[in-house]
């Protein structure tokens, strides 16, 4: 079952405390963004990587991928404002891929059972994101004052990627466009749009590289993996 996934690539590394793009910070001596891209190069469900970049990081991406032989990604569009906006032009140069993923560039962990389970999922239903189980006890706080506790059995952290039938993600982001709403994924256009998203569990490890601390921790997977394998 085949796919296309979409990487919006185009971000700073201000709450890493990088100077440039975190995705060119590296982990065991390779790239934050050759890691992820990795894991969809060896995975044979994976037809394309189409990247949203920004302009003048294009030679360096360009230097990443030959380095590391990344020869499934085919097109690199320039990202817009937001990372919706980046999305939509990846989008565009997707146009014919039956299923589409969109996936954080800066989470190298995802799994390639996810993955699959993703891609099954939403050809079936339509939609559907990887996500992980609350694991804290969640309160409603307002005015800085606790009004409820939630029931931690209903909320689940959202991850990517996200997976949807190409033309129902497209349909969500031109009526979030026209309508001048800006999410903070796609599963918040596909339900918008009245569209059904289903959750596939994901692992913990999972973790996007955002801060100092999340590199700390994603050496720490590496070598649990290492160690394991």
């Amino acid at each position: 079952m085949n796919y296309t996934v979409v990487l919006p690539a185009a971000g700073s590394g201000k709450r890493m405390g990088a100077e440039g793009n975190k995705l060119f910070l590296k982990l065991r001596g390779k790239p934050i963004l050759a890691h992820t891209l990795e894991v969809f190069q060896q995975d044979e469900w994976c037809e394309q990587i189409i990247l949203a970049i920004k302009e003048e990081e294009r030679h360096l991406i360009k230097v990443c991928l030959r380095e590391y032989h990344l020869t499934k990604v085919t097109k690199l569009v320039v990202g817009g404002k937001e990372r919706q906006h980046s999305v939509c032009e990846a989008l565009k140069a997707a146009e014919g891929a039956e299923l589409v993923l969109v996936h954080d560039a800066a989470r190298p962990f995802i799994q390639q059972q996810v993955i699959h389970k993703l891609v099954e999922v939403a050809a079936e239903q339509g939609g559907a994101v990887a996500a992980v189980k609350a694991k804290d006890t969640m309160k409603l706080v307002r005015n800085g004052r606790v009004e409820e506790t939630i029931d931690r059995e209903t909320l689940w952290a959202i991850q990517t990627p996200q997976a949807f039938r190409y033309q129902l993600l497209v349909d969500a982001a031109k009526q979030a466009d026209e309508q001048g709403f800006v999410g903070t994924d796609e599963a918040m256009l596909a339900e918008r749009a009245g569209l059904p998203v289903y959750i596939v569990e994901s692992s913990y490890d999972n973790q996007k590289m955002t801060t100092p601390e999340d590199l700390v921790l994603g050496e720490l997977i590496l070598t649990r993996r290492e160690e394991n394998n």
